[in-house]
């Protein structure tokens, strides 16, 4: 009679310097973000008339935002690396949904000028709620278009910055 043993592991791996911080892609992708903000608000053409707030105001309140909270995670990730203990069953990334926001950011970004804000974002909140598993189309592309075209009133008429129309720019 032959027994055979497998050798079994149940040491953990060792611990490196690097190990647990793949978080910080997070906050490096929002420093990057906000770096974009901030030169983009540097490059903007603003009128001499232009008054409190002014078009730069909103962007530079989200880029200071975004390098507190890039700061803000950056300090938390290295104080408390994401670690796996043994057993513990760690999440997957779902490359599927990641493509629909990714894409439909994408798309928003190139074809912004020639479809319009109002087309443009129903498209970019469509193929996120379809990211993120919504199963209702029509409902989405209705809600979509609603809140679109609601931030494009509340841009155009209540804050006097007017955003691209596009396509329904002649109607």
């Amino acid at each position: 009679m032959t027994t055979t043993s497998t050798p079994t592991d149940t040491t953990p791996p060792a611990p490196s310097a690097t190990r647990g911080h793949g978080a910080l892609l997070v906050p490096a992708i929002l420093g990057v973000v906000s770096t974009l903000v901030v030169i983009g608000v540097l490059r903007m053409e603003v009128p001499a008339e232009a008054t409190f707030p002014g078009p730069r105001f909103f962007p530079t309140l989200l880029a200071v935002a975004g390098y507190l909270l890039t700061a803000l995670l950056t300090v938390h990730y290295l104080r408390h690396p994401d670690r796996a203990t043994a057993g513990e069953h760690r999440t997957h990334s779902d490359w599927g949904a990641f493509a629909w926001v990714a894409g439909g950011f994408l798309v928003f970004a190139v074809l912004l000028d020639l479809l319009g804000w109002i087309l443009g974002a129903a498209l970019l909140f469509w193929c996120v709620a379809r990211g993120f598993g919504s199963t209702r189309p029509g409902f989405d592309t209705t809600v979509a278009l609603v809140v679109s075209s609601g931030i494009y009133l509340v841009f155009g008429t209540g804050l006097g910055l007017p955003l691209p129309s596009g396509l329904l720019g002649g109607l």
